[in-house]
């Protein structure tokens, strides 16, 4: 039986895939060997010694501590693609938003009053106008799940694309449509674009990467979308640009008391990815990931481990985390000599890697405390 803490709610279809062999609670104190969360801060929470696995049913996981979990063998999962059509569809509304005056003029409307209403309307409607966003050019930040979707349906909607990524994967690619003008730097997207929507991870490296230097390359009158992540775009720029009006809309997901209010601010409320679809989607994922970890040793879209995965065959099943250097997996060999490996499977992200071993004969707790011995282990777990 396995224990799986939530830390927010999350959709009952996704919980559902986990079956009988698990026990769900929301009661912190229990030790899980899992979590399942969305937005739910962890940074001050204490890690059980039973925790396994985090999987985030969404795709950010800055409010994880995912550096610690590392240290410990911890497993983050997140679930990348699974909200990618709602963000995509609240993108594409923040663009009308940006250049139609249309929240303006639907709190106007509310103030009118008498039987005259129509004549009021014709009369102030005017002062509501606004561009269309067919023919102006789109600059895509990012070109992961959603940003490839934001460019495909931007040019169906009649707008020039460009995108930039300089980690555009092969799959990713072929995703994304021939009419997008790929860049191999930014500042094309800062010279050329009406409109620049961010979508990436938010990182020590990513940090306030639209800054005022950044924003004095662009066109006088951009407009900056930004469903991805707070701290992507500097508020204090953004803020300076608006007043100047070098940036003429700046659409936020993730609104804070610096620009609440701001005039050019169309802050939305973090609806990017809230639609039942969407977190009916990340919690089946979250809850697929999870459970093929702990019952398999499989790992799929983990932000702190490589993707891993391996058949189960065999009478044994061992998993190992340990860390990326030279001859470890010999040693591994060494810790399993009085048995047969019929398969195993090594993968590396940097300073961390993961192994998989099916063996013909049964893995002993000998061999498991051989295995847990070895310095360049950080996590051992014995599957079957």
């Amino acid at each position: 039986m396995y224990n799986i803490l939530t830390l927010n709610k999350i959709a009952k279809c996704g919980l559902d895939k986990l079956g009988e062999n698990y026990a769900i609670t929301d009661n912190e104190a229990s030790n899980p060997d899992g979590i399942i969360l969305r937005s739910y801060n962890m940074h001050d929470m204490e890690l059980g010694s039973n925790l396994k696995a985090v999987a985030r049913a969404g795709a950010g996981t800055n409010n994880i501590p995912t550096d610690k979990c590392t240290e410990r063998g911890i497993v983050v999962f997140n679930t990348p693609g699974a909200n990618a059509n709602a963000v995509k569809e609240a993108v594409i509304a923040g663009l009308i938003l940006s250049s139609r005056d249309i929240i303006g003029g639907v709190e106007w409307a509310k103030t009118l009053t008498g039987d005259d209403v129509a004549k009021q309307v014709e009369k102030g409607k005017s002062n509501f106008a606004g561009t269309e966003i067919k023919g102006k050019t789109l600059g895509v930040i990012g070109l992961g799940a959603i940003g490839i979707l934001v460019a495909n349906a931007a040019y169906t909607l009649g707008m020039d694309v460009i995108g930039y990524d300089p980690y555009l994967s092969v799959d990713a690619a072929l995703k994304l449509s021939r009419h997008v003008k790929k860049v191999n730097d930014p500042k094309e997207i800062y010279d050329n674009a009406d409109y620049i929507t961010i979508h990436i991870p938010y990182s020590e490296a990513t940090k306030d990467t639209i800054n005022a230097e950044n924003i004095a390359a662009m066109k006088d009158g951009v407009k900056i979308l930004n469903f991805a992540r707070n701290g992507l775009v500097n508020n204090d720029a953004i803020k300076a640009a608006l007043a100047s009006g070098k940036v003429s809309s700046y659409v936020v997901d993730f609104p804070n008391e610096e620009v609440i209010g701001v005039k050019g601010v169309i802050a939305i409320p973090h609806l990017g990815a809230s639609t039942e679809e969407s977190e009916e989607n990340c919690a089946v994922m979250a809850s697929m990931q999870i459970a093929d970890y702990l019952e398999n040793g499989n790992i799929v879209n983990s932000v702190n481990f490589p993707a891993c995965s391996l058949p189960v065959s065999g009478v044994g099943r061992v998993a190992i985390a340990h860390r990326n250097v030279k001859k470890v997996i010999g040693q591994f060999t060494d810790a399993l000599s009085e048995v047969n490996i019929c398969d195993m499977v090594s993968k590396s992200k940097g300073d961390i890697a993961y192994t998989i071993i099916n063996t013909d004969h049964e893995i002993d707790e000998n061999m498991l405390n051989n295995l847990k011995a070895i310095s360049e282990v950080v996590d051992v777990r014995l599957i079957k």
